[in-house]
């Protein structure tokens, strides 16, 4: 495990505590969108939402992760009615047939104060809990939340992504998101940190990040990845239209090898199945 810091050992929800072994938990993203850039439109009604979301809990998913509004590259805004729309019915629904911690994807505070009060126990903020009402919110309800690292917003992130030192400098951002989280009175037990790869971030960069995510564990909170199925693996295969299924679950190994807690994931089967044999022979020390 390329780590040279103590990893973070769980993470506190509102109702359980994750505990982290040497394999990392599979986060399944459910998207109740029309246009992520990976699914959009397959889990757009509320019960194949739910149908597929049950289906990903049943493949070995730790977490499930719902979200109501794209984020990829130059997508389309939708206002808070209407992501609520899409997303509630689904959280009432998988807070009442599972006992798997849900996380509403989302950067609105209408959004996530209603998600919570449904069932969610994990605020997953793309923006990083920019919005001041965003920051209030987490701190009075009592859930966990994940802060990533995003350039600008998803229709600008892309617009030549710049930096000196990337790793470097997504270390120093999450290290004051950390910092910013803990002012405002949430417990660093209850803080996931996640370096926000593909958003602002140009292939190298990327692939900078990916083989250096084991650098932020002296951050002391736990690492959530979200690699799957993004540009940077096409771009390493060489084939946009191939199946970046293959090239998801290689990366989640390397991610596992350095000792990241969390990988967000759309195929949880293909993911759990070569995280085991990757740790079976011997890939991941310590398992």
């Amino acid at each position: 495990m390329m780590t040279h810091f103590p990893r973070a050992t769980t993470w506190q929800l509102p109702r359980v505590q994750l505990r982290f072994e040497a394999i990392p938990i599979v986060m399944g993203i459910v998207n109740v969108t029309p246009d992520s850039f990976s699914d959009g439109g397959r889990h757009f009604d509320p019960v194949r939402a739910m149908d597929f979301a049950l289906q990903l809990v049943e493949q070995g998913a730790g977490i499930l992760d719902v979200g109501g509004e794209s984020t990829r590259p130059y997508s389309t805004v939708v206002d808070a009615d209407e992501e609520l729309r899409r997303i509630l019915p689904v959280i009432q629904s998988l807070a009442k047939q599972t006992k798997i911690p849900l996380s509403i994807d989302t950067s609105k505070p209408s959004v996530a104060r209603v998600a919570v009060d449904a069932g969610a126990q994990i605020i997953n903020d793309v923006t990083g809990f920019r919005d001041p009402e965003m920051l209030r919110l987490a701190a009075q309800s009592g859930a966990a939340v994940c802060a990533m690292h995003m350039l600008g917003t998803p229709q600008t992130m892309q617009d030549n992504p710049q930096y000196d030192d990337v790793v470097h400098e997504i270390h120093a951002y999450l290290r004051d998101r950390r910092d910013m989280l803990l002012a405002a009175g949430i417990p660093r037990e209850r803080i996931c940190l996640d370096p926000g790869v593909g958003f602002g971030k140009t292939h190298e960069h990327n692939l900078a990040l990916m083989a250096n995510c084991y650098q932020y564990h002296d951050l002391g909170c736990p690492l959530l990845v979200g690699h799957s199925r993004k540009g940077f693996i096409a771009k390493i295969l060489g084939d946009k239209e191939r199946s970046r299924d293959a090239g998801t679950s290689g990366a989640a190994c390397a991610l596992a090898a350095q000792g990241v807690q969390i990988i967000r994931v759309h195929n949880v089967l293909d993911t759990v199945d070569a995280l085991r044999v990757f740790s079976a022979c011997g890939g991941i020390p310590g398992s």
